[in-house]
């Protein structure tokens, strides 16, 4: 398998995940002039609640991107939607290439994202909000099956909300693997 998951150490892993979410690419990530203690802090935080948690993904043992998984009904959203049981909220931002872009490499490690998501029980519905000036986000989440429900103002921003069932998802990630101009990564992932 190439991609897997550790839990993120807030303070141990800060420094990583500073050099990250200050890069210009990542500005929608809202740290761009955040400290290595802020991001040591935040994250502290989002372990320590109960309903936000973060992991860092691997590639081939490297930590390759950073991924945030919440409960919709204990963030702002629920006061934009109607949470239903099994809605699970995602954030996700992948490092830059080291070794210079690789073709599919962002959707494979969404894929694998929602792959590791959807094979926790009882998730129903995979659930994001990111900036409505975001079109490059919004291109991959329709790609992998997303569908859009209208932009919502939240106390941070103006949000692109958007859902993915399970059904969409599968179909999103088949039709993936077989389009040759858009390679997919398989992860081996069952669902």
């Amino acid at each position: 398998m190439r991609f897997t998951f550790r839990c993120l150490d807030a303070a141990a892993d800060a420094a990583l995940v500073h050099s990250w979410v200050t890069r210009p690419y990542a500005s929608f990530w809202g740290m761009l002039s955040a400290t290595v203690e802020d991001v040591a802090v935040e994250y502290a935080k989002i372990q320590a609640s109960g309903h936000h948690h973060a992991l860092l993904g691997l590639d081939r043992g490297i930590p390759a991107f950073l991924m945030e998984e919440y409960q919709p009904a204990a963030s702002p959203l629920a006061a934009v939607y109607p949470v239903l049981p099994g809605d699970v909220g995602m954030h996700l931002l992948v490092a830059p290439p080291s070794d210079g872009p690789e073709p599919g490499y962002t959707a494979a490690v969404m894929d694998a994202v929602l792959a590791r998501l959807f094979s926790e029980p009882g998730v129903e519905r995979i659930v994001v909000e990111p900036d409505a000036r975001n079109t490059k986000i919004h291109a991959l989440n329709e790609r992998l099956g997303f569908q859009h429900a209208g932009v919502v103002a939240l106390p941070d921003k103006e949000a692109l909300l958007s859902f993915c069932h399970r059904s969409d998802y599968l179909a999103a990630r088949t039709a993936l693997q077989a389009t040759p101009s858009r390679p997919l990564i398989s992860q081996g992932a069952s669902l």
